[in-house]
């Protein structure tokens, strides 16, 4: 992916929610509540970005490194 996620504001108040609720799963913190809304945002950015996330292998390719990213930086 040429767009780097992590300096967008969407990831940061992300990681910031992820850190604040102190669930140990980023994968759960992401299914629901402000982690869903802090996703779909970033979500959006990316086709902002020219991101192509409709297809939905594409979609759970962004949403793994996103996961990935979180528990290495925000844990």
């Amino acid at each position: 992916m040429s767009w780097d996620f992590t300096e967008d504001a969407a990831f940061l108040a992300l990681c910031d929610a992820y850190k604040e609720s102190g669930e140990p799963s980023a994968m759960e913190f992401l299914a629901h509540g402000e982690g869903a809304f802090h996703f779909q945002e970033l979500s959006q950015n990316a086709a902002g970005e020219g991101i192509d996330l409709s297809d939905s292998e594409d979609l759970e390719e962004f949403q793994q490194e996103v996961i990935d990213t979180l528990e290495e930086m925000c844990s």
